[in-house]
């Protein structure tokens, strides 16, 4: 593709990094910023970069925050007897959707994936034993996709967890998982 400026050659580089957006994509929507008002523009760019410089991650359950402990775990409503573990935060808002759910969370970070280099020690493994030891929690639920991988940190979990077993505990695996469809 030629471009008729550098600057949106290098724009629409960028933009077509993004999933699921291709070089036609990004060219039409680099177009598009560029038609807009220069404020609106600029206000997409400073959204974006607040964004990256000022998102936390909760310090109890490793979901993305604005402070240093998300809405979730914050809230006085919440069963804080009842911890449902994810890989990701896009299961936390797939979870939080169905307004279902009333328990916390904790987001692994990922899987276990030898192929991708990622082991236990890539995840949030420890933050989650560390919850078991210090809080009321009486039951785990593993919301992991049913895939290989998933399957892999779920037994892996459920050994890590057994010590920590009570009487109350019960461990899920939840095989309707979306993701490993």
């Amino acid at each position: 593709m030629n471009f008729p400026s550098k600057l949106i050659e290098n724009a629409v580089e960028e933009m077509a990094k993004l999933p699921g957006i291709g070089k036609k994509t990004a060219l039409r929507l680099v177009l598009h910023l560029l038609k807009r008002e220069e404020e609106a523009t600029l206000s997409l760019t400073e959204a974006l970069t607040n964004m990256r410089t000022l998102i936390q991650y909760c310090r109890h359950c490793h979901n993305i925050s604005d402070t240093d402990v998300c809405a979730i775990c914050a809230s006085p409503t919440r069963d804080r007897s009842l911890v449902c573990v994810v890989e990701d935060t896009r299961d936390v808002l797939a979870i939080e959707n169905t307004a279902q759910y009333r328990g916390l969370y904790h987001v692994l970070g990922g899987i276990i994936s030898p192929l991708e280099g990622i082991g236990p020690s890539d995840l949030h493994i420890d933050s989650l034993l560390t919850r078991l030891s210090e809080s009321g929690i009486g039951e785990i639920i593993l919301a992991l996709s049913p895939t290989m991988e998933g399957d892999t940190t779920a037994f892996y979990l459920t050994k890590k967890l057994k010590p920590y077993n009570r009487k109350s505990n019960v461990l899920h695996h939840c095989p309707g998982h979306p993701r490993g469809r």
